[in-house]
């Protein structure tokens, strides 16, 4: 695995493929108590700058936890094509109609009633430390290379395999 630090354009690019290729993540709140308070969020969208945006419920805790500490944790995994990505950032929360309108689903739906539900907020994470850990020629490729590492007793170095830093 050779390690690859991104910055600027290259990491905002790198931060959208994972998160975006996922789109599911641990969302994480609360950092400092034990057990960290975690729960499975859908990804909105991540924007041009590298912002993390989704839909919630303004009575959920996780939003009550935010209004105390903005820090956050986010955890997604693509298992799929052996991505992982690594977010701690700011959270900010949204209730104003622009945004709301701006970042809405229609997959919303199964929780509120509609956008103009009074319980509907937007978050938005603003990284502020990335890590990635990636394959550059994909899932299928890294297998073989294992399985004939397997094969012939002769070690791999998973050198298709990329990691590092993705400082926006």
């Amino acid at each position: 695995m050779s390690t690859e630090n991104l910055s600027h354009l290259e990491a905002v690019k790198k931060i959208k493929e994972l998160s975006e290729s996922a789109r599911i993540c641990m969302f994480c709140t609360d950092l400092e108590t034990l057990p960290i308070n975690s729960r499975p969020m859908t990804l909105q969208e991540t924007d041009d700058t590298g912002n993390l945006w989704f839909i919630s419920s303004e009575a959920s805790n996780k939003n009550f936890e935010i209004k105390e500490d903005r820090r956050v944790q986010l955890f997604f995994m693509n298992n799929g094509d052996s991505q992982y990505l690594s977010v701690y950032g700011t959270a900010s929360v949204y209730k104003d109609k622009s945004t709301i309108e701006e970042k809405w689903s229609p997959m919303a739906k199964a929780w509120f009633d509609g956008k103009d539900d009074p319980n509907v907020s937007i978050i938005r994470v603003e990284p502020k430390e990335t890590y990635y850990w990636d394959t550059k020629a994909g899932k299928l490729v890294s297998l073989l290379s294992f399985v004939a590492s397997a094969v012939t007793g002769i070690k791999t170095n998973n050198a298709d395999g990329v990691e590092g830093n993705a400082t926006v």
